[in-house]
């Protein structure tokens, strides 16, 4: 119950925080109003890449950076115009029963798993199949973000991929209900094994000047890529969306100065997302 009643007050903070936002915002121009996940804002990418936006468009880019799941459910509930996210296998279902539209391909970069340097379980080098058998067998402490998240849709369906049952019971499971970075922190503090999006680890590496209490262990399956998408909130479905702006975005990023922006984002001279909008 208390989970539960968690994320309501989360859900229900980011929609005041947007209205919040729009209302005190809307007499200076247009504003956008975007839900994103926590990786492009923990990176700092959209910190990075906004300025520019409003530069060339005059428009103003708003974002809540919460999890695929929960910007979903923002777009549906017509809170937001716009989604950036990387849940593939969600984001088809959402336009498909027509909640929206536009979907367009625009950066990548891919899943790891990091753990103590030490590797208790022995992951380093496994295949993704063999780590899990490995975390499973010897109940190694593994930290996942619980939250129906990009990241956390990905790891449950790597759960069956390696045809292995969610350990969801299990007390060596750890169920942060947090974004990514607090995860990640989760994990270094009970000495557990966790899965993350490279960009987000660069970032955390970054944070620890090179020196992070876990490092990458399990990587480079092809399992692991991670697509991050744009879609626009169908104005079908809500009628009080901006969909020309979301637009206007959406085209934005995938033009070639954008995406020459995003494959230039680096930290500690390490590319963060790779551009690959068609």
């Amino acid at each position: 119950m208390k989970t539960v009643l968690k994320q309501v007050c989360v859900a229900a903070c980011v929609v005041v925080c947007l209205l919040g936002l729009s209302g005190n915002a809307a007499a200076a121009g247009d504003v956008l109003r975007m839900a994103t996940t926590t990786s492009t804002d923990n990176t700092g990418l959209l910190d990075y890449l906004a300025p520019v936006f409003t530069a060339d468009t005059g428009i103003e880019l708003q974002w809540v950076a919460v999890g695929t799941g929960k910007a979903l459910a923002l777009g549906k509930n017509c809170d937001v115009d716009v989604l950036l996210v990387h849940a593939p296998g969600a984001e088809m279902k959402y336009v498909k029963e027509g909640s929206g539209t536009d979907r367009t391909e625009l950066m990548f970069n891919d899943f790891v798993f990091i753990g103590p340097p030490s590797d208790p379980a022995g992951l380093k080098g496994k295949s993704v199949k063999d780590a899990l058998a490995v975390i499973a067998s010897k109940k190694a402490p593994f930290a996942s973000r619980g939250d129906n998240s990009g990241t956390h849709k990905k790891e449950l369906g790597l759960w069956k991929h390696a045809q292995l049952a969610v350990p969801d019971k299990e007390p060596w499971y750890i169920q942060t209900g947090q974004g990514m970075l607090n995860t990640i922190n989760i994990a270094a503090e009970r000495d557990a094994y966790t899965m993350t999006d490279r960009g987000t680890f660069i970032k955390y590496e970054s944070n620890w000047k090179g020196k992070p209490p876990l490092v990458i262990l399990v990587e480079g399956d092809s399992t692991l890529r991670n697509q991050y998408s744009a879609l626009a909130v169908n104005p079908k479905k809500c009628s009080n969306v901006q969909y020309d702006l979301a637009k206007k975005l959406i085209a934005w990023m995938a033009s070639e100065k954008a995406q020459k922006l995003i494959g230039d984002f680096k930290l500690m001279g390490k590319q963060l997302f790779t551009p690959n909008a068609k």
